[in-house]
């Protein structure tokens, strides 16, 4: 009844089998050896609507499986859309990998995706059209920064795990043994930086990585780079192994239970261990860190490393005004709680609060523990902080509490100034030896023409050495104070009550309300509060 054309066409002739309808021949298709053919309903429908005369009629034809791949607009996808054959050839393999270098696709191919869709032929009707995942890109692998590995423990990590007692409590005093280390022991070691792992698109475009920053080994005091090995750190002498920024250092430590009249005032070299207390007007001095397991009352601390205080800091204003606890490194001050004390360090850590306390962090002060502070911060001043945070400022009755931030600023704006001045001298001094050398060229004397400019030569030089490093001071100091204000932050996670004054660098507000979590910065030459949403 039906039959193949060359061109892939069924043909039947209306002539000979004289078909009653449209249903008649569709059915007989269904049928017949052309059943998965794709049928012309359209010729069909024409030849009962209006019959013609031709002897035959295109009922339906044969197609062959296709396959389309699209490459995705950021080059990292390559998918495939097959077409299953309708009474036609199937599509091979090979002739699918043609069409997929056709379409650019040069890497992150997996044949594996390719025989998966090209299963479906024999699996879903003939002329279902299915897409799948042909290729895909990879993205760069950022390498991973130098990281330390501290291969003994330190002051700082001992302090964390205090001793169980039989009963199974806690002795907040005892933290075991002291850590100390011998020379030539392993101190640390360092795991490189990774250079990262580039990256591809399925046209084979490379994807440059960014390698992991490399921060070189520090051999503080007391250690060494190994002569044998770069990546690790020894110690040189017999002590206790301290942290330092980017490596470790050893420190002799000088170990006393209370420091009181009877041991008079403690002045050492290294790091000072105190198990007990600090009793009032009693002096500690330090080269290194300073730790207290009890509190310190009226005294005062001085260390160039960290102070840790374990209990609180406690202290009463005296007639001048002054206040009778001194709290005073060049690193981190960690302690519990603070009360009419002053404070001064790189960051200050207060685990619960502080009251009537003046203090100063060149960068955090810190109120309450380190995920989400909590801790309480009212009375006193705060003389100077980067960032400030704390769960609540100021307290109800609205009492005055200044705060001050950024004061540092002043001190930059001021050495700018100086800067200044000191620059426009400079160019004067170039301008008048521009007019010297300008009479100089009138001199008749050659000789002494030459040595003459040579000798103004060399001034101009000097002058405008001392021009550049002035500009490049100048630019240094800029960029400082911009960090500085831009980084400026009190954070509040619970409530900023009124009366509270907030100075940063030239800029005031003072809070007439209390204010539910928020945080306090300075945009656009003004102090504004931005509430917390979460």
């Amino acid at each position: 009844m039906f039959k193949l054309a060359h061109n892939g066409n069924v043909l039947l002739d209306v002539i000979e089998h004289s078909p009653p309808s449209a249903a008649f021949i569709i059915e007989a298709l269904e049928k017949s050896t052309f059943c998965e053919c794709r049928i012309d309903h359209d010729a069909i429908n024409a030849y009962f609507k209006e019959p013609n005369s031709e002897r035959s009629l295109v009922v339906a034809s044969k197609h062959d499986a296709s396959l389309v791949v699209t490459i995705s607009d950021d080059k990292m996808l390559a998918t495939g859309e097959l077409t299953i054959a309708q009474g036609g050839k199937v599509l091979g393999l090979d002739l699918a990998k043609q069409q997929l270098i056709k379409a650019g696709v040069a890497r992150g191919y997996k044949q594996v995706f390719l025989e998966q869709l090209l299963q479906k032929q024999f699996e879903l009707p003939a002329g279902t059209t299915i897409k799948g995942i042909l290729a895909k890109g990879r993205l760069p692998e950022d390498g991973k920064s130098s990281k330390l590995f501290p291969q003994v423990q330190t002051l700082k990590e001992r302090l964390k795990t205090p001793k169980l007692r039989e009963d199974g409590t806690v002795d907040m005093r005892d933290f075991g043994k002291l850590a100390s280390v011998e020379p030539g022991t392993l101190l640390v070691k360092q795991q490189p930086a990774t250079p990262g792992k580039e990256g591809f698109t399925v046209k084979g475009d490379i994807l440059p990585a960014k390698p992991g920053e490399s921060s070189p080994l520090v051999a503080g005091e007391g250690s060494e780079i190994s002569k044998t090995n770069p990546l690790e750190l020894i110690s040189t002498i017999a002590g206790v192994p301290v942290e330092i920024q980017n490596g470790m250092r050893v420190d002799d430590i000088f170990t006393i239970s209370d420091v009181t009249v009877k041991s008079g005032h403690v002045n050492f070299d290294g790091s000072v261990i105190v198990t007990h207390n600090i009793e009032p007007g009693m002096k500690v001095t330090a080269k290194g860190d300073i730790t207290v397991m009890g509190t310190v009352e009226s005294g005062e601390l001085t260390a160039q490393g960290d102070i840790t205080i374990k209990q609180g800091v406690i202290g009463h204003q005296l007639e001048d005004k002054t206040l009778s606890c001194k709290i005073i490194c060049e690193g981190n001050i960690h302690l519990s709680h603070a009360q009419y004390s002053y404070l001064a360090g790189n960051n200050i850590f207060i685990e619960r609060q502080a009251s009537h306390c003046a203090m100063k962090a060149t960068q955090l002060l810190q109120i309450g523990q380190a995920d989400n502070p909590q801790g309480k911060l009212f009375g006193g001043e705060i003389l100077d902080a980067g960032m400030i945070t704390a769960g609540e400022i100021g307290n109800e009755s609205g009492a005055k509490m200044l705060i001050n931030m950024a004061a540092s600023g002043r001190a930059i704006t001021a050495e700018t100034d100086e800067c200044l001045k000191e620059l426009a001298k400079t160019d004067e001094q170039l301008d008048t030896l521009q007019a010297t050398i300008e009479k100089a060229d009138l001199l008749k004397d050659a000789e002494k023409k030459k040595l003459l400019l040579a000798k103004i030569g060399a001034t101009q030089t000097h002058y405008c050495q001392q021009a550049e490093q002035l500009e490049k001071r100048l630019s240094n100091l800029e960029h400082h104070l911009y960090g500085l204000l831009n980084n400026a932050n009190l954070a509040v996670n619970k409530k900023l009550h009124s009366g509270v004054e907030i100075h940063i660098f030239d800029k005031v507000l003072k809070t007439n309300r209390s204010y539910p979590p928020c945080n306090v910065k300075l945009q656009e030459g003004k102090i504004e509060i931005e509430f917390k949403t979460s």
